[in-house]
C-alpha cells in the first residue's frame, strides 16, 4: 500500500455562492446591511496556495471529485430535501436551510451541482483510502458539511460529508464500524442527529460550549436506543487552548476511539478553534492541530490499517487558517515544508494555553458521563 496522502481539490468547489449572507445571517429586509459571507472561497484557496508554495501539493495524490448520485446522497439525506435543492438550483438558487434563519444556508444558481461535486469528492476519497491507492486523505472542499441534517441544510452546510463518508464506507466497502471525530469549534449536530440511534457509527464532537447551534452539544447528549453511548460531546469553555484540547484528546477522545475499535475514522476538520478566528473564542495554534491529527492517526494505525479521512469544515481568519491547514496536512502525511508558521510563536505564547481548572472541570464532566454509561451497560 502506498503511504501517500490524498488531497481532494477542484476549483469549481470554490465557486459555491453564498451571496445572501452577511457573516452568518441572511442580509437585507432593512435589518442587516449586506456584507461578505463568513464562509467563502478565500480561506480554502489560501490553504491550497500555501500547499503549492510550500512544495507540499506535488507530494500529495490529488483526488478528482465527481458528483455524488441521488442514491448516494439518499443514504443520509431525505429524498424530498434532495428534490427541493435541485428545484432551487435550477432557478435563481435558494436556502438549503428551508427557512430556518438560525441555520441560513443560501446558495446561487447551480448550487446543487457544486454541493453534489463536493460530496462526491468525499466518496472518491473513501474509495481511494479503502482501495489502498492512498494511505489517508484530506478533502479540501466547500460548501462545508458538518451542520447539515438529514432533511435540511444548516449553518453553511448542504450535505453532511462525514456522514456520507461513513455510510459509503459501510455500504460500498462493507466496513462495519466508523468513527467520526468533529473538532470544528461549533457543535457537530448533523452527524449526532443522523446517527443518534445507530451503534455502528461513533460520533464525537469537541467544541466551544454553547456557541452554535443554540442549545446544542451538551455532554449529557449520548444517543438513544441502540445508539446510547455512541454519541460523545466535549463542550469546552471559551478561551480553551492547547492544554484543554490535548487533555480532552488524551483522556476522552483517544480512549473512546480505542474502545470502539473502528474500521475507519473520519475527522470533520474545522480550523475555527484557531486563536484569531472571528467566529469563536478559542486559542489553538498549528502545533495543537498537528498533535491532535497525530493522535487520531495513531488510533487509525492501531485499529483500521491507517484508514483516516479528514473533511474540511470551518475556519474563517484568512491569514492564519492556511498555516493551521498546512500543519494538519503535514501531520497527516508525515511531510515537512520549509515554510515556517509565523503565527505559531505568537499563539503559543498567549497566556492561558495550559489546562485551566474550569476547563479541567468540563473534561471531568464528560468523563463522569462516560463512567455512568459504563456502569449502566454492565
Amino acid at each position: 500500500m502506498t503511504e501517500r496522502t490524498g488531497l481532494v481539490w477542484h476549483e469549481l468547489l470554490m465557486w459555491h455562492d453564498t451571496h445572501a449572507l452577511a457573516g452568518f445571517l441572511t442580509s437585507g429586509r432593512g435589518v442587516i446591511e449586506p456584507d461578505e459571507p463568513a464562509e467563502g472561497a478565500a480561506g480554502k484557496r489560501r490553504i491550497k496556495n500555501l500547499l503549492d508554495v510550500a512544495g507540499l501539493t506535488e507530494q500529495l495524490t490529488v483526488i478528482k471529485p465527481r458528483p455524488a448520485t441521488d442514491d448516494e446522497l439518499g443514504r443520509v439525506h431525505a429524498a424530498d430535501y434532495i428534490a427541493a435543492l435541485k428545484a432551487m438550483s435550477a432557478g435563481p438558487g435558494g436556502d438549503a436551510a428551508l427557512g430556518d434563519e438560525v441555520g441560513a444556508t443560501p446558495f446561487g444558481p447551480g448550487g446543487f451541482d457544486i454541493a453534489a461535486l463536493a460530496a462526491g469528492g468525499i466518496l472518491e476519497a473513501v474509495d481511494a483510502i479503502v482501495d489502498g491507492r492512498v494511505a489517508n486523505a484530506y478533502a479540501l472542499v466547500r460548501p462545508p458539511g458538518h451542520h447539515a441534517e438529514a432533511a435540511n441544510g444548516f449553518g453553511f452546510c448542504i450535505f453532511n460529508h462525514a456522514a456520507l463518508a461513513a455510510r459509503h464506507a459501510q455500504r460500498a466497502h462493507g466496513l462495519r464500524r466508523i468513527a467520526i471525530v468533529d473538532w470544528d469549534v461549533h457543535h457537530g449536530n448533523g452527524a449526532e442527529h443522523i446517527f443518534w440511534t445507530d451503534p455502528s457509527v461513533l460520533t464525537i464532537s469537541i467544541h466551544q460550549d454553547g456557541l452554535y447551534p443554540p442549545a446544542s452539544g451538551a455532554a449529557e447528549a449520548v444517543g438513544a436506543g441502540a445508539g446510547e453511548g455512541y454519541n460523545l460531546n466535549i463542550p469546552l469553555p471559551p478561551g480553551s487552548g492547547s492544554g484543554a484540547y490535548l487533555a480532552a484528546m488524551e483522556r476522552v477522545i483517544v480512549p473512546a476511539l480505542d474502545a470502539f475499535a473502528p474500521d475507519m475514522i473520519v475527522i470533520a476538520c474545522g480550523l475555527d478553534a484557531g486563536a484569531y478566528d472571528p467566529m469563536a473564542h478559542m486559542m489553538l495554534d498549528g502545533a495543537t492541530f498537528a498533535a491532535m491529527t497525530r493522535a487520531v492517526k495513531a488510533v487509525a494505525d492501531r485499529h483500521c490499517g491507517g484508514r483516516l479521512l479528514m473533511t474540511h469544515e470551518g475556519g474563517y481568519h484568512r491569514p492564519s487558517v492556511p498555516f493551521l491547514g498546512a500543519a494538519v496536512i503535514e501531520a497527516l502525511s508525515g511531510l515537512r515544508s520549509a515554510v515556517a508558521d509565523p503565527f505559531q510563536p505568537i499563539i503559543a505564547g498567549m497566556p492561558g494555553q495550559a489546562l485551566q481548572p474550569h476547563q479541567d472541570d468540563a473534561i471531568h464532566r464528560v468523563e463522569r458521563v462516560r463512567a455512568r454509561l459504563s456502569e449502566i451497560s454492565r
